[in-house]
């Protein structure tokens, strides 16, 4: 008997510099050595793909522009990967956005309702951790930010993702991605997750 196997959604966010991308690729080089069906979508890779429609020519302008345009680009996204149907569908995202009106929420409710996400991963590192890998990212054009800033971003991503679990009823997973221990913590995420 052949049983089909339901697509699972699972978001997973990280503030720059978390290591959330190396987290990413590790989970799916160990899934895939399992045979599973994944895929990850950059949310805001996504998002970019549309905005470029709108005469947007760079990623990092994406946070710039105004909350009202983020809503329309985060609608279009999240439609657009629902429609994935691996096994395992990531989502990398960030849970919010620091724009000029303030922190604006990367997940809100009616991107969590498109999506119907089955377990959110919060990955995280020490500020110092988190502080050196931005100061060697030349990748991305990156504010910089203070030790004590990163703190405070790392409690907005547990508050914003803390309202997401509520919303959805779906369970939270926080994972420390210690520099040099990038398995242990891909292995602690397909565990939580339940692959």
């Amino acid at each position: 008997m052949l049983y089909l196997v339901e697509s699972k959604k699972v978001v997973i966010v990280g503030i720059p510099g978390a290591g959330k991308t190396t987290l990413v690729s590790k989970i799916v080089e160990i899934l895939k050595n399992k045979n599973k069906s994944v895929s990850v979508h950059s949310f805001g890779t996504v998002m970019f793909e549309e905005a470029k429609k709108l005469g947007i020519e760079n990623r990092d302008e994406l946070r710039k522009i105004a909350v009202d345009e983020q809503k329309q680009l985060q609608a279009l996204a999240a439609k657009k990967i629902a429609g994935f149907s691996d096994e395992l569908v990531i989502i990398d995202t960030h849970a919010f956005i620091s724009t000029k009106e303030g922190f604006y929420p990367g997940l809100p409710y009616p991107v969590l309702e498109l999506l119907k996400p089955a377990n959110f991963i919060a990955v995280s590192a020490r500020p110092e951790e988190i502080y050196n890998r931005r100061m060697k990212d030349s990748t991305r054009s990156r504010d910089i930010i203070s030790i004590d800033k990163i703190k405070k971003e790392l409690a907005v991503q547990d508050a914003m993702l803390s309202s997401c679990v509520v919303l959805t009823g779906s369970p939270m997973k926080s994972v420390l991605n210690t520099e040099g221990k990038v398995e242990e913590a891909a292995l602690e995420v397909i565990n939580a997750i339940g692959l």
